[in-house]
């Protein structure tokens, strides 16, 4: 059973920046793991996703704004928002997906609320 607590979540103007820190209770080398962002009346959407490779994707509406990092000796993983939007606004939620076939589990975190004002 894995863990994860968010953390870096705020209020930041437009243009501004912010990094989410999502820190693990356990090993997480060999998992995929990813944000994931959700905003009041809309459906939870993926933002950015890390392979255990190292492989990054990115939704479009924040390729180029955002990065996504991990530090496997750390069990943590980030996400570096630049260029904050008000459309960033949501919680952000960060998820690792463990796949030992025919075995799936994921793990997510209980989310850390980013608000951009205009």
């Amino acid at each position: 059973q894995v863990q994860l607590v968010e953390s870096g979540g705020g209020l930041v103007q437009a243009g501004g920046s912010l990094r989410l820190s999502c820190a693990a209770s356990g090993s997480i080398f060999s998992f995929n793991v990813g944000w994931h962002r959700q905003a009041p009346g809309k459906q939870r959407e993926l933002v950015a996703v890390i392979t255990s490779g190292g492989t990054t994707n990115y939704a479009d509406s924040v390729k180029g704004r955002f990065t996504i990092s991990r530090d496997n000796a750390k069990n943590t993983i980030y996400l570096q928002m630049n260029s904050l939007k008000p459309e960033d606004t949501a919680t952000y939620y960060c998820a690792a997906t463990s796949v030992v076939l025919p075995n799936i589990r994921n793990y997510w975190g209980q989310g850390t609320q980013v608000t951009v004002s205009s």
